[in-house]
Order: structure tokens, then C-alpha cells, then sequence
């Protein structure tokens, strides 16, 4: 049994890079991941970071659909607390529409951001008192075309219809997203490169293959591949993660040191930091190949989304280019055998 890989990009901006060049360096590489068979390519939702061109998931995501021909495009994902689940469901119709059985309808319940971004999203919005999981069924309500009698909303369509209905992809790293994902009849991602968890991911698993085998799981690893595992590693030791513990227990996950000073200086919170290192996926393409066959026998995933979160503009972009061809080679081989 085979699996399909995908990449999500958060769209990252360079040293000395503009906005501009990087955007279109995530449009050249959908075009490449297009030409080496990767299954989608996913456009993530962070705000007021510099280091990040990737704000509005589903308005990139319609230039990508128009400079790509077969790859499906999506949200990795649209941050739907700070949104109108009926403005969302409109957004995701209209791309669907211009580009049918391609769009991916991907949902996160992180915030996107820091404080001062959240409170910029947010600002002037009528509160329903809405929590995440409200918000995303109703969503799915929209998406599936239908709002049942005696809802509040029904007798409104998020037009205009498209022919399909799509699927949510509910981006999490816990066993209660999972859980919930199975309620919503949704795909689940399970974000491996936050949560390394193989407890986790076991139940996430399980949860899955009992209540929920009609959707697909998928599993965002942080991946490396160079020519040598030697500069693979190295340049895996620069990927950390920031986790962020705030007074009241709230927490909050981040990528760099620069967004652990942005964030001192958005809030008066009290909070601690604790870096570590991600678990990195790195080696040459084959041997990244070979791990992945591993997770896939062992846990049945059908797909996986790679991450990689590396401020080397030429090193990211062959790790991609190496893991493709490796894919694409791989699918050859199980075509004559």
C-alpha cells in the first residue's frame, strides 16, 4: 500500500529577500512539486511576522490554483476564530469554482500570530460567543450545502455552489483534535513536528482506523533530505521550536527568537520560554524514504505533508526537489513491480 506526500509552506522570507520574491518562490516551488508528483501543496496563515509572506491562505491560494494545473491547492490553515464561518465557506466556494476536485478546505485553531496581531483580527468583530469547534461545524454545515431546519442560519447558502462538496482538514497535534475531527466526519493532519509524541500519534491512529477510515490521516513531519546525511544534520541542529508558558497556563508555540522578542514587546504578560530542538527527519533523500515507509507500515498513514521550516532559501529547496524525486522514483518502481 503506497502513500502520497505534499509540502506546507509557510512561505518564509529570506536575509535580503522581499515579500515579493518570496512569494514567488513558493510559486515556483508548487509549480515544482506539481512536476514531481507531490499530491497537494498547503499555504499556511501566520501574521505581523517579517520573516512570513503567507497571511491570507485563501487569496494566495487563488494565484497558486491559476500558475498550477493538476496539484491540489489548500489552507495549512485558515485560522477560523479570528473569521465568519459563512465568509470562509463563500472564499473556499469561489476557488472551487475556478479550480474543480483541486481546493482543500484546511482549518487551524492556532491563532496565526501574537497578541497584538489576534487583537488586530479581531478588532471591531461582533462576538457570538462562538468557540472553535462551533464555528467549525457550522462551517461544514455551509460546506456540505446544507443548514438543517431549525438552525438559526438555515434557508442561507454560501454561494456560489460548486458541483462538489468539500472536505475539511482539521490541522491539530492532539488526540482530542483527532477526536473531533472524527465527529466532523473531517480528514485529520496531525501536526508530527509539534507534537513527536509516538503515544500520541498511536492513539491518533487508532482513534482513526476505528471511527473515521472514509477520511484520510495525515501526518506534518518536519523533513530534511541533502546530498550527504553529514549536511542534512547540520543544518537540521538550526531548526528550534519556542514554547511559550504564560502565567495563567496558557501556552503558545513559536519559530524563532525574533518572535519571542516580537512577542515581549506586544504584551506585559509574564511568561517563560524553553527552547528545543524539532525532530528533524534528516538524512539523504533515501534514507528520509525509508523512515517514511517505516511510519507508514507502522502506523497505516496515507499521507504526508513535509515542513520544513529552514531560513536556507537553496538548502529548502533541494531538500524538496531531492525528496520529489525520490517519490517519483519510488512510485515508478511499485508501477513496473
Amino acid at each position: 500500500m503506497s502513500y502520497e506526500i505534499g509540502i506546507l509552506d509557510q512561505c518564509p522570507v529570506m536575509d535580503k529577500e522581499s515579500p515579493s520574491e518570496a512569494l514567488q518562490h513558493s510559486i515556483h516551488l508548487a509549480q515544482t512539486a506539481e512536476s514531481l508528483g507531490y499530491k497537494r501543496f498547503w499555504v499556511a496563515e501566520h501574521h505581523n511576522m517579517e520573516q512570513v509572506a503567507s497571511v491570507s491562505p485563501e487569496v494566495f491560494m487563488s494565484y497558486l490554483l491559476a500558475k498550477t494545473n493538476s496539484i491540489e491547492i489548500g489552507s495549512g490553515g485558515v485560522m477560523i476564530q479570528h473569521y465568519s464561518p459563512y465568509k470562509v465557506a463563500e472564499n473556499f466556494h469561489i476557488l472551487a469554482n475556478l479550480a474543480p476536485h483541486r481546493v482543500n478546505v484546511g482549518i487551524g485553531k492556532a491563532p496565526g500570530g501574537l497578541h497584538l496581531s489576534t487583537k488586530a483580527l479581531q478588532s471591531g468583530k461582533m462576538n457570538d460567543g462562538a468557540d472553535f469547534e462551533e464555528r467549525l461545524t457550522i462551517l461544514k454545515k455551509f460546506l456540505d450545502h446544507h443548514v438543517p431546519v431549525g438552525h438559526p442560519l438555515h434557508g442561507v447558502q454560501a454561494t456560489p455552489l460548486p458541483d462538489e462538496k468539500l472536505p475539511i482538514f482539521l490541522l491539530g497535534s492532539s488526540e482530542s483534535s483527532a477526536k473531533f475531527a472524527t465527529k466532523l466526519d473531517a480528514h485529520f493532519v496531525f501536526a508530527r513536528f509539534l507534537n513527536h509524541s509516538d503515544d500520541v500519534l498511536q492513539k491518533v491512529t487508532k482513534l482513526h482506523q476505528e471511527h473515521n477510515s472514509q477520511r484520510k490521516l495525515i501526518v506534518a513531519l518536519a523533513v530534511l533530505a541533502a546530498e550527504t546525511e553529514e549536511k542534512a544534520k547540520e543544518l537540521a541542529q538550526s531548526i528550534k521550536l519556542y514554547d511559550i508558558t504564560f502565567a495563567d497556563g496558557k501556552t503558545l508555540t513559536v519559530q524563532s527568537d525574533t518572535q519571542v522578542i516580537a512577542l515581549q514587546d506586544q504584551t506585559t504578560d509574564e511568561f517563560t520560554v524553553r527552547e528545543r530542538v524539532v525532530p528533524v527527519i534528516a538524512g539523504t533523500a533515501e534514507q528520509v524514504k525509508k523512515q517514511l515507509d517505516t511510519l507508514h507500515d507502522q502506523y497505516n498513514i496515507d499521507e504526508f505533508i513535509f515542513h520544513t521550516p529552514l531560513l536556507d532559501r537553496q538548502a529548502r529547496t533541494t531538500s524538496f526537489q531531492l525528496l520529489g524525486e525520490a517519490y517519483e522514483y519510488k512510485q515508478k518502481l511499485q508501477q513496473v513491480t
